[in-house]
């Protein structure tokens, strides 16, 4: 399962900084060009401990983690709503499965706010405003277009064009009140409808919040009045960070960035903070196939049918679905190999219906 989440936010707020430390990259900061600026693309491997535990015990000829595909795209500085997202970024954000917004918490007089002061619930605010109007935008055309089609529609042809426009009469009501879709309680017809649109007020949102170096350990005062801003609304959730500090570290042996990070009351990086709230957002478990050859993680949505997971390693595994036989990573390693677990009556066999958890190790019994 390919997961594309998409850094956004206005300019001169660290969203570039972040998608070089998420991905390894050494994408140009410090400079800003528009809502045309070029999108940077690259990949995250997601920090799994348990991964490298488990390729610990089985010494692989390969690692391999589950990865998460990031964007970063530039919004301007709009005069007004609906100005702010060209039409090939709004392309490109349509593409996300989440979205990451960076909010400006920092002050930094060589970094002047668009807006001239910092006020990151204001900002929070003019994002959302330009991914409402964006999706209202979609909306109208397509409810244009129905209106048309309806005249000489008939039987169940008819039908379903009517259910689509109900659909989007109910999401435009939303979006005229400024509420986000993904706040809507749509059941898994309308879902269906409204899947194809990509609608970006439906996707999660993670609230990256770039803070200053001395509040990253006592974040509160900053985070207290956004999470409150945010509280009201469906999957959304609020990860601190210091773009600046994480750089720093970054360029650290990892002996002494452990320790700077002890030193500061930070347990994690900032990748591992946010991929995981991402995962989160998203109801995502990693699954791991384990073996001399590979240990590897896979990523699906949590409790997918065993069958279907199987499918994220290679269709043929999901047509020619026998059973699964399944352990937990922590049992495998106390057991201290996969032998020891079957003599130990641990490894579960499982069909196809069984519900993946985070953590599952599978291996697919199958024939094609």
């Amino acid at each position: 399962m390919s997961i594309v989440s998409a850094i956004t936010g206005l300019p001169y707020v660290g969203k570039t900084t972040l998608f070089n430390l998420l991905t390894g990259g050494h994408a140009a900061t410090g400079s800003f060009s528009g809502a045309e600026a070029e999108t940077n693309v690259g990949i995250a491997k997601v920090p799994d401990p348990r991964v490298d535990q488990l390729a610990a015990l089985f010494n692989p000829k390969k690692t391999t983690y589950a990865e998460v595909l990031y964007r970063d795209l530039g919004l301007a500085h709009a005069e007004k709503p609906g100005q702010a997202i060209s039409p090939g970024k709004l392309g490109d954000l349509r593409t996300a499965d989440a979205l990451v917004h960076v909010v400006r918490a920092f002050r930094d007089q060589t970094i002047p706010h668009v807006d001239g002061s910092v006020d990151p619930v204001r900002d929070l605010g003019a994002v959302d405003l330009e991914l409402l109007f964006a999706d209202h935008g979609v909306v109208e055309r397509r409810l244009e277009r129905l209106e048309a089609e309806l005249r000489s529609a008939k039987g169940p042809e008819r039908e379903a064009k009517e259910r689509e426009k109900a659909v989007l009469e109910r999401a435009r009501a939303a979006l005229d009140a400024e509420t986000p879709l993904r706040d809507i309680g749509f059941d898994a017809d309308e879902q269906k409808v409204m899947r194809g649109f990509r609608f970006l007020t439906l996707m999660p949102v993670l609230v990256a919040v770039n803070l200053d170096e001395d509040e990253i350990a006592k974040p509160d005062r900053v985070l207290a009045p956004l999470r409150e801003a945010v509280a009201a609304h469906r999957a959304t959730a609020v990860v601190p960070f210091s773009a600046k500090l994480e750089a720093e570290i970054a360029e650290l042996p990892h002996d002494e960035a452990a320790a700077f990070r002890s030193e500061l009351g930070l347990a994690e990086p900032a990748l591992d903070r946010l991929v995981r709230a991402t995962y989160e957002l998203l109801g995502l478990c990693s699954f791991f196939t384990v073996g001399e050859d590979e240990v590897r993680a896979w990523t699906v949505a949590c409790g997918t049918p065993a069958q279907q997971a199987a499918g994220a390693i290679h269709s043929d595994l999901e047509r020619g679905f026998i059973r699964a036989e399944v352990i937990r990573w922590d049992e495998l390693l106390r057991a201290g190999s996969e032998a020891n677990a079957k003599r130990q009556g641990i490894v579960r066999t499982e069909g196809k219906t069984y519900p993946t958890k985070d953590g599952d190790v599978v291996h697919v019994l199958f024939n094609v």
